[in-house]
């Protein structure tokens, strides 16, 4: 098994795609491995949804570890056949450095939604990842969910590069936009008191407009919770949905307040799930 993302996702490919897609995709990447031109990437990013198709990219567990093994946190579930092509295609057309982060730039700038996703998604292989973060912090600002998904969600881009500010604007813009924040990796390692006092100030906006509150908003807000935090998370412990009530019971649990395991322990069956780790924020999510 190979250790390099794009022999992996070439070989994925590969054995996916029927025999003329797989020699076209082979065409274009000789092509640009040859003779690296912008027209000629642009025509092949172009193509590649019309001559290969838009199925799910088919990965097997075996899969999943070797992409993680050749590149920590890569995390290709989701992806389909063109976006995974593109992506290759990219990285075929070669460059480093500026040259590589302007022609990041550009390809973004001028994108279509699916196109732009693709590209977003291929954020941990690209070289010189630091020079392409103002533009992937353009993606997480986007109102289109599939484009500040392919930032957000799976991809270990934002937490290696992300500054606290543009951090916590990428958790907060999930709540906006209606997103989740469970497939958001480094979710409680980058967890942090502003965070924590933005996400309360959001709850309280929300509970005077009548607003239902994202129960998982609270994930955040648990390790830093005292005073006024911790009766946010009373509040949400008392409300009738249930899912709230779970929620709150996590964040109580993660909550270093000496009153917070008072309130946890008044929550019962809850509290005895979360010691149990019959309840974490991963069967919260997938509850919901």
């Amino acid at each position: 098994m190979s250790d390099n993302p794009s022999e992996l996702i070439h070989g994925w490919l590969n054995r996916q795609l029927p025999e003329p897609a797989e020699q076209w995709l082979g065409a274009q990447l000789a092509k640009l491995a040859e003779e690296p031109t912008e027209r000629g990437l642009q025509i092949a990013l172009g193509m590649t949804p019309r001559r290969l198709g838009k199925d799910d990219l088919a990965l097997s567990q075996g899969d999943l570890a070797a992409a993680e093994a050749a590149r920590p946190g890569w995390d290709p579930r989701g992806w389909s056949v063109d976006e995974a092509a593109r992506i290759l295609i990219l990285v075929a057309a070669g460059g480093r450095g500026p040259a590589f982060a302007k022609r990041f730039t550009d390809l973004c700038q001028t994108a279509d939604a699916g196109e732009a996703i693709a590209l977003y998604r291929g954020l941990p292989l690209y070289p010189d990842a630091e020079l392409l973060e103002d533009q992937a912090a353009e993606g997480v600002r986007s109102n289109m969910r599939g484009t500040f998904e392919a930032v957000a969600h799976r991809n270990p881009y934002p937490r290696e590069r992300f500054d606290e500010n543009r951090w916590n604007q990428m958790v907060v813009k999930a709540l906006f936009i209606g997103s989740t924040m469970q497939p958001i990796q480094g979710l409680d390692e980058r967890a942090n008191p502003t965070l924590a006092k933005i996400l309360c100030d959001y709850a309280h906006e929300r509970w005077a407009a009548g607003r239902p509150i994202a129960p998982e908003l609270w994930r955040c807000v648990g390790p830093f919770a005292h005073g006024a935090a911790l009766e946010d998370l009373k509040r949400a412990a008392e409300t009738s949905d249930a899912t709230s009530r779970k929620a709150a019971a996590l964040a109580l649990a993660a909550s270093p307040a000496p009153e917070a395991k008072a309130s946890l322990a008044a929550l019962g069956e809850l509290a005895s799930a979360v010691e149990s780790g019959g309840l974490s924020w991963e069967s919260l999510a997938q509850e919901s």
